[in-house]
């Protein structure tokens, strides 16, 4: 069973950037699915980004050409760089991994970004 711990959010202005990272443990992570999800107050969850085993990437439409997911297979580690963030991107983001052999996603346990003046 893959552990998830995000790490990286916090209070930013508009306009400015922050880095999520993700440390994968216990799974096959060079050849897992990674995404990143963000759920706001009073909103569903819904996914913001994803990366294949290959580096193959999709985006929310809101958040391309500002996001970038990235991977380090070398450390089990997977990343969302938010650059130009906005009020609406305040929300918890989650990371989450689909292995070999999953009938679901993983997730871990969130880290809150807040983008507030």
């Amino acid at each position: 069973q893959v552990q998830l711990v995000e790490s990286g959010g916090g209070l930013v202005q508009p306009g400015g950037s922050l880095r999520l990272s993700c440390a994968a443990s216990g799974g096959l992570f060079s050849a897992s699915h990674m995404a990143w999800s963000r759920q706001a107050p009073e909103k569903q969850r819904g996914t913001v980004a994803t990366i294949s085993p290959r580096g193959n990437t999709n985006y929310l439409e809101s958040v391309k050409g500002r996001f970038t997911i990235s991977r380090d297979n070398a450390k089990n580690m997977v990343y969302l760089q938010m650059n130009n963030l906005k009020p609406e991107d305040t929300a918890v983001y989650y990371c989450g991994a689909f292995g070999p052999g999953f009938t679901s996603w993983s997730w871990g346990q969130g880290t809150h970004v807040t983008v507030s003046s």
